[in-house]
């Protein structure tokens, strides 16, 4: 599994080069899948306005409007409505996906429901996460990103790897966000956890981690 676990998108040189490397290949040449569900969960980001900016390359978060050879959408709350042949063919052959932010536990509970979650570990696509969109691969998120609540209730995401994150550090729009907030999330985590700033990203190559930052993080030990 190739991943690239970002706070806010393809924000700097650094982040854009490790993408292209997960690649293989330039951007102008592969095939991209977006996938907006995260934001229906999140009551800043969607429905609406925002999840089409995000569709339509129109987001202030470069991920969609990088110049992909082509960009299609995968709305995983439609899935289970459709039959598998019409969908898995699909993401098997696809270079890319770009996953959105928003809820957490929201994408997390529909990447089961949907039968994607299954499928992800075997994918050959590089898979992008931005905020939420990353934080759905960890063993869990923590009581502090709990908005939408799953069915069974609790913070546990997907553990497809084994640390959580805290986004948006020192983000201005998100003043809550800070180190100190961070380091008390941290306590609270079973496992080892980072705080990203909206520069930073995490790539991770079948298990192993490198931190990509233009900016500040900090990795916290259990």
């Amino acid at each position: 599994m190739k991943l690239l676990l970002t706070s806010a998108g393809i924000t700097n040189k650094s982040i854009h080069d490790a993408l292209v490397d997960l690649l293989g290949k330039p951007i102008a040449d592969s095939n991209a899948l977006c996938i907006p569900t995260a934001m229906y969960g999140h009551p800043w980001v969607g429905p609406g306005v925002k999840t089409w900016q995000f569709i339509s390359r129109n987001s202030e978060n470069p991920m969609v409007d990088l110049g992909w050879k082509s960009v299609g959408v995968l709305e995983l709350t439609a899935l289970p409505s459709i039959d598998e042949d019409r969908w898995v063919p699909l993401v098997q052959e696809t270079d890319v996906l770009l996953v959105a932010g928003g809820d957490a536990l929201y994408l997390g509970h529909w990447m089961r429901q949907s039968g994607f979650a299954d499928l992800l570990p075997s994918l050959h696509a590089v898979y992008v996460g931005m905020s939420a969109g990353s934080m759905v691969m960890a063993p869990n998120i923590g009581e502090d990103f709990v908005g939408w609540t799953p069915p069974n209730g609790g913070d546990e995401a997907l553990r497809l790897v084994n640390f959580a994150m805290f986004p948006h550090l020192d983000n201005e729009m998100l003043p809550g966000n800070t180190m100190a907030a961070a380091t008390r999330w941290a306590e609270g985590m079973q496992g080892p956890a980072y705080a990203l700033d909206d520069q930073t990203a995490i790539k991770v190559i079948d298990g192993a981690v490198e931190v990509i930052s233009e900016g500040h993080w900090k990795r916290f030990s259990p």
